[in-house]
């Protein structure tokens, strides 16, 4: 550019034109510097195709001022390609329009599709291509090669230069997962629809069921009463309401065991039932039967032996109170109502009842039963054979039924302890071992079992009396702590002052604990004891020296002084 604005170089009209501050109404002013418009110009000639050219032959576009020159043709396609031997003579369609051997129409077609261009992808050379999506918007993102000159350009097929049209909107992966949510939200529908169908059904059905087993026509037999004579219903551990019923149906309680069972399940008092014994009227309804069994009166036979506890009664001495023994306790149990009337079994039935020799229906154990068949006092073989603990017996059997279910209740925790493994070691037989238990429960307080069965086996051992004061109350009425030199002096079959030796039989029941102390003995050389106040502290020694030491402070606490 030069001082004065002008370009320099070529100062041509043509290159004075395209100037950047060029003019272009210069040469329209007139001398007062207005400007005046130049007459309208001849119409342009036009083409074969209808199309503008300048009075050159030229097209608009060609004026030398655009900055893009498009040679004569560049729009229809590449130059034409003549058909290769292989091919065979290319056969013109019907649809083609031959612009110069090539079919213009069918080209744009193929480039175009049915979209328009949208004036972008054009150079000086021509055409540089980008195709069109699907849609018929064109898409910039991706060029199409320009048509190859060379031979081996010759050889690829046109669609081969083609980039693959870009996907516009959803893909593929996105349009099926769209599909697939729609085709859960159905499915979750369908299955929602179906639940709740089952659900209404499943209540219906419920409900129905529920009506025709407790209300509907469907209801079991049932008895309307009156009531009739007492049934004994026994209730086993682990038993279920359909149990109970079937029992209660045998015994003709009720009408049918699902006749009990639809009062049971009703009945929250059903869940504080024990095992046990149950004193019911027969010929009643389900709802009375059920309400009979959780009545507490209706439990009978119900036995409860406490630790050190005889067979028959004794009268204490000083306070002159009888402790009942085992059989004034089951006849107490036995007792229940039937129609007004009161049924119990009686002291002097069971008395009578365990004297009998056919020890196999009394349940004598086995193992104790030579010794058993060897008691002077048939009124007493029993002793001890009836372990302290709770038990339950059916109240309408006769009594030696009775007094079998309790011995051999009792044989059956004995064995659990080991009785008959332990008597080898310990030098007794399993019998004498539950002697030898007997008079540990009475001598001493459960901390001190161990060492008194070991003061008994012991003395067994050098066969000297065990003296114990318990074994001669055991053959009196009266009873008492301390016993006086006339009682003493006594013979009996239980007496260890008169003789040497265990008893004939054991003294009471002893507890579990107490056998099984003499089943392990405590380690000690102990061959005398003694109790030295009311609270029971005992003290043991080795010598006899020490014994009497011992005894002193029992005597200087009353605890020997005899209420006789």
């Amino acid at each position: 550019m030069t001082r004065d604005g002008r370009y320099g170089g070529d100062d041509t009209p043509d290159a004075r034109q395209g100037g950047m501050f060029s003019d272009p109404y210069a040469g329209n002013y007139d001398t007062a510097g207005r400007y005046t418009p130049p007459p309208p110009a001849a119409a342009p000639p036009r083409d074969q195709y209808g199309e503008a050219r300048s009075a050159g032959g030229r097209h608009p576009g060609d004026d030398p001022t655009n900055v893009l020159h498009f040679e004569e043709g560049v729009f229809d396609g590449p130059p034409p390609q003549e058909p290769r031997a292989e091919d065979g003579p290319r056969q013109p369609s019907s649809d083609d329009e031959y612009v110069g051997g090539y079919s213009y129409a069918q080209r744009r077609k193929d480039d175009y599709g049915d979209g328009h261009y949208d004036g972008a992808g054009y150079d000086g050379a021509g055409y540089d291509g980008a195709g069109y999506g699907e849609s018929g918007v064109f898409d910039r993102t991706e060029t199409i090669a320009a048509v190859p000159a060379d031979d081996e350009a010759d050889d690829q097929s046109w669609d081969d230069e083609r980039a693959a049209p870009a996907a516009v909107g959803a893909t593929a992966a996105q349009r099926a997962e769209t599909t697939a949510s729609s085709k859960r939200r159905k499915r979750g529908k369908v299955v929602g629809s179906l639940a709740a169908v089952l659900l209404l059904i499943v209540v219906v059905g419920g409900g129905y069921f529920a009506y025709d087993r407790f209300m509907g026509p469907g209801l079991p037999p049932d008895f309307t009463g009156p009531a009739g004579p007492v049934a004994i219903v026994q209730v086993n551990s682990g038993e279920t309401a359909t149990e109970i019923g079937r029992e209660a149906a045998d015994k003709g309680v009720v009408a049918s065991a699902d006749a009990f069972y639809n009062a049971a399940v009703q009945n929250a008092g059903m869940n504080a039932v024990h095992p046990g014994f149950y004193a019911i009227p027969t010929n009643v309804s389900g709802v009375d039967a059920v309400s009979a069994l959780v009545a507490p009166e209706s439990r009978v036979g119900a036995l409860v032996v406490s630790e050190g506890r005889q067979l028959h009664d004794i009268r204490d001495v000083n306070t002159g109170a009888v402790r009942k023994g085992i059989y004034t306790l089951i006849a107490e149990s036995s007792c229940y109502d039937d129609v007004g009337a009161t049924q119990c079994l009686t002291y002097e039935e069971l008395a009578a009842a365990g004297a009998t020799t056919d020890l196999d229906a009394l349940g004598v154990p086995v193992w104790a039963r030579d010794a058993v068949a060897q008691v002077p006092d048939r009124e007493r073989q029993l002793e001890g054979l009836i372990a302290a603990g709770s038990w339950d017996f059916d109240p309408s059997d006769e009594p030696v039924e009775v007094l079998r279910t309790l011995v051999t209740g009792s044989a059956a925790r004995y064995d659990e302890t080991g009785i008959v493994e332990a008597a080898p070691t310990v030098g007794l037989t399993p019998y004498e071992m539950l002697v030898a238990a007997s008079l540990v429960e009475r001598e001493a307080l459960p901390d001190d079992f161990a060492r008194v069965a070991r003061v008994i086996l012991n003395r067994l051992e050098i066969d000297q009396m065990l003296q114990f004061d318990s074994t001669v109350n055991y053959a009196l009425d009266e009873t008492e702590l301390a016993t006086t030199d006339a009682d003493r002096a006594r013979v009996t079959p239980w007496n260890t002052y008169a003789s040497v030796g265990l008893p004939a039989t054991p003294i009471s029941s002893p507890s579990i604990g107490a056998l099984q102390a003499v089943e392990n003995p405590e380690t000690g050389d102990w061959t005398y004891f003694v109790t030295i106040d009311d609270q029971g502290t005992t003290l043991f020694a080795d010598t006899y020296d020490e014994h009497l030491v011992n005894t002193r402070l029992a005597l200087e606490s009353g605890i020997l002084d005899s209420g006789r």
